[in-house]
C-alpha cells in the first residue's frame, strides 16, 4: 500500500500516518470496505512501531474514517457521498488593485503602540473577576470612560448605567430589532443595504424613509426610525435643525424610538462636529457608536446609550445572544480613553482624512460634482451613467461604491453616483487610486 507518507518538519510519525490515511480515504485511493494491513505488517513496511500504527488506526476509527470489528480487521468506512452539483465554499473575493470602496478607515493608522500600552496597563490592573463571565452591559470601566468621552465629544447624555457595550453597530441594531419584536422600522432611502438585511433577519419589517438635501424626512406609523443625522450615508448630508426637532417631536408624540447611527460623527472638517441628536431627546433616542471607524473594525467594540426603559430589555437579549462582549478589549479601550490617547488618535485621523478629502476635490476638479458636507470617510460623486463608469473602473482594477446599490428598490429615474471611500486605502496607495479614478472619469466621458 503506497500511502505517500511524507512527514513534515515537526510532524510526528503517528500524525503523518493519520494524515496520509485520511487523504487516501478522502481522495478514493482507499475504497470503502477495503481491508487495511494488519498493524504488525504495516509497522514493518513503514519502519515504525506497531503501537504507532495501532494508535493511528484507533484515532481514525474514532473519527469515522475506518471501522474495526473483531475477526474482520480494520476496513475503510463508507463516507457520505458528495451530492452532484452541491456548491462548495465560496472563493474569497480578490482584493482590488485600487480600493476606494466606502465603509472602512485606513487600518494602517491603527495606534498599535498606544493600544499595547493600554492593554498592558489594563491587564496589570484588572481584578480577577474581569476574566470571568461578566455583566452583559459591559465592563463598568469602559462604560464610565465612554460616559465622559461621549458627553464632551458628542454631547450625549450617557450615564454609565444606560450604556451597553456591543461587538459593533450591527449587533446593537440586531439587539434593538429583537426588543422591538417585529415592529416596523423606518430606514433611510438610500441607505446601507446590509443594515436593512440585519433588521429583516431579526424579525423587523423595513419601511423606506426618504432622504433629500435636508436629510431624512419625518417617519410615519413606525415603531422605530434609524437615521444617520451627523453625516447621512451615502448622500453625505446632515440632518437639518428643523428636521431634528420634527423627528424628536414625532418620537415623543408616538412613543417611538429613534436609533441614531453616529458611525463617523467625530470626523467633521469645516467646523465643529454637530452634536448628537440624542442630546435633544435622551428618552426617545438610542445612540449607537463604534470604534470601527476611529480605531478599526477588527476590535469589534461598539456601544449603545439607551433610554432608561430599554436598558434591561436590551441587556437581557444581549445575555442570551453572547453573554457579554470580550472583556480585555473593553479594558484596553477604557485605558486608551482615560489616558487621552484615544482623543489624540482621533485628532490625528481627522487631519489625515480632511487632507484626503481635499485631495479628492482637487484631483477631480471639473470632472464631476462631489456632494455632501466636509465630513466622514466617504464622498458622493455624481455621474450620469453608473454602469459605464463602473465598467471602466473594473477594467483598471479600481473598486468603488455605487449609489444605485443603496436604494431600497431599483429606479432608473433616481440620481446616480459613485460612493468613494477615501478612508479605505493605505496612506501610500491613496494618490495612485485617485489618479486611476480621474482616468476612469475621463474615459467615461466625464473629463474636463
Amino acid at each position: 500500500m503506497d500511502l505517500h507518507l511524507a512527514v513534515a518538519a515537526g510532524e510526528g510519525r503517528r500524525a503523518g500516518l493519520e494524515r496520509a490515511l485520511r487523504d487516501a480515504v478522502r481522495d478514493g485511493r482507499l475504497a470503502p470496505g477495503e481491508r487495511l494491513p494488519a498493524t504488525r505488517q504495516l509497522a514493518g513496511e513503514l519502519g515504525v512501531s506497531r503501537n504507532t500504527v495501532k494508535a493511528a488506526y484507533d484515532q481514525l476509527v474514532a473519527e469515522g474514517f475506518l471501522t474495526a470489528r473483531q475477526g474482520s480487521g480494520t476496513r475503510v468506512a463508507a463516507l457520505p457521498p458528495v451530492e452532484a452539483g452541491q456548491p462548495g465554499a465560496r472563493e474569497p473575493a480578490r482584493a482590488p488593485r485600487f480600493d476606494l470602496r466606502p465603509g472602512s478607515p485606513d487600518v494602517g493608522t491603527f495606534p498599535a503602540a498606544a493600544w499595547l500600552r493600554a492593554l498592558r496597563s489594563a491587564v496589570t490592573r484588572a481584578p480577577s473577576p474581569a476574566y470571568d463571565y461578566g455583566d452583559p452591559r459591559g465592563r463598568i470601566e469602559l462604560r464610565t470612560a465612554l460616559s465622559g468621552y461621549l458627553g464632551r465629544a458628542r454631547g450625549v447624555v450617557a450615564p454609565p448605567e444606560r450604556i451597553v457595550i456591543t461587538s459593533g453597530y450591527v449587533q446593537g441594531l440586531a439587539l434593538l430589532t429583537r426588543v422591538l419584536d417585529g415592529g416596523p422600522v423606518a430606514m433611510e432611502d438610500p441607505g446601507l443595504p446590509f443594515h436593512r438585511e440585519v433588521v429583516r433577519r431579526h424579525g423587523g419589517a423595513v419601511v423606506p424613509l426618504e432622504v433629500d438635501g435636508r436629510g431624512a424626512r419625518t417617519a410615519g406609523d413606525c415603531a422605530a426610525v434609524v437615521v444617520t443625522p451627523a453625516h447621512q450615508y451615502p448622500t453625505g448630508v446632515t440632518l437639518h435643525p428643523e428636521r431634528r426637532r420634527a423627528l424628536t417631536e414625532w418620537a415623543r408624540a408616538r412613543g417611538a424610538l429613534i436609533v441614531e447611527d453616529d458611525y463617523d460623527g467625530e470626523f467633521r472638517y469645516d467646523r465643529q462636529p454637530v452634536g448628537a441628536l440624542q442630546g435633544m431627546a435622551p428618552g426617545q433616542v438610542a445612540y449607537l457608536g463604534t470604534a470601527s471607524k476611529t480605531l478599526g473594525p477588527a476590535l469589534r467594540l461598539g456601544w449603545m446609550v439607551l433610554p432608561p426603559h430599554l436598558v434591561d430589555a436590551v441587556a437581557d437579549v444581549k445575555l442570551h445572544s453572547d453573554h457579554h462582549t470580550e472583556s480585555l478589549g473593553q479594558l484596553a479601550l477604557a485605558e486608551l480613553i482615560d489616558s487621552h490617547a484615544y482623543d489624540r488618535h482621533v485628532r490625528s485621523c481627522r487631519l489625515r482624512y480632511r487632507r484626503r478629502r481635499d485631495q479628492l476635490l482637487d484631483r477631480l476638479g471639473a470632472r464631476a460634482r462631489v456632494r455632501g458636507i466636509a465630513a466622514g470617510l466617504h464622498a458622493l460623486v455624481e455621474v450620469d451613467d453608473e454602469e459605464r463608469v463602473l465598467g471602466r473602473a473594473r477594467a483598471h482594477g479600481l473598486a468603488v461604491g455605487r449609489l444605485g446599490d443603496h436604494w431600497h428598490t431599483p429606479d432608473t429615474g433616481r440620481p446616480q453616483g459613485l460612493v468613494v471611500g477615501y478612508g479605505t486605502p493605505r496612506e501610500g496607495a491613496y494618490r495612485g487610486a485617485l489618479e486611476v479614478l480621474a482616468q476612469v472619469l475621463d474615459e467615461a466621458g466625464l473629463g474636463p
